[in-house]
């Protein structure tokens, strides 16, 4: 069962980490309504998406939610600029975020519109994920393990663009395994045991606390 707590705002990073089977995926998955939840609350920006005591509980297409798959889920048919405008096609013109143009810019893509995703690097891959979920204007942005499978060097360059899109004013929600490395460049972060928030603070403090750092950070 999951019996966690947390909040996030627009413009910082959320770090959520805690070992295999505490529970990371299946809140982001609430969130994003692909797994039904039992009890609680769920709001984003004072509108409820899902509250068992009142029966509310709105289609993932109404929550105003980007998520970002582990595995990238990308359209093989598809060129990078198919599959960004894929996403921009789910919702009106009036509401979209950013336009294909500022999306490409922002993550580095411009030179990669017109390639199948069979020709890109797992970093390219994930960067044109993350753009296509941009391109639903989401109050909230998350990422389940945005750097799963890359080496440290890509790594370290997929946390310099969502640091850049976190500077347009998404909340981000990462469930991310590198843990440190998370934690260097979240505003906040919780660490789940169980299902349940085990330890929370910003990223600096959950990095110098020793429970957290013995216990989950490698000493």
């Amino acid at each position: 069962s999951i019996d966690a707590t947390f909040t996030t705002e627009p413009g910082t990073v959320t770090a959520l980490f805690g070992r295999s089977g505490s529970g990371k995926t299946t809140i982001v998955n609430m969130i994003s309504g692909l797994v039904q939840p039992h009890y609680g609350r769920i709001s984003i920006n004072d509108n409820v998406l899902f509250d068992s005591a009142h029966s509310i509980n709105k289609p993932p297409n109404k929550r105003g939610i980007g998520y970002v798959f582990q595995d990238n889920l990308l359209f093989p048919h598809l060129t990078v600029k198919g599959n960004l405008k894929y996403g921009q096609n789910l919702v009106p013109e009036a509401e979209r975020y950013l336009n294909l143009g500022e999306v490409a810019d922002l993550l580095g893509l411009e030179n990669l519109l017109l390639r199948r995703p069979r020709t890109l690097s797992g970093g390219e891959k994930k960067r044109v994920a993350l753009g296509r979920a941009l391109m639903i204007k989401p109050s909230v942005l998350m990422l389940d393990e945005p750097t799963a499978g890359v080496s440290p060097i890509v790594m370290d360059e997929l946390f310099e663009h969502i640091i850049k899109v976190k500077k347009t004013n998404v909340a981000i929600l990462m469930v991310e395994q590198n843990a440190k490395q998370a934690l260097s460049i979240s505003d906040r972060g919780y660490v789940l045991v169980t299902g349940e928030n085990r330890y929370s603070g910003t990223g600096k403090e959950l990095l110098k606390d020793p429970r957290v750092r013995s216990s989950f950070l490698g000493g």
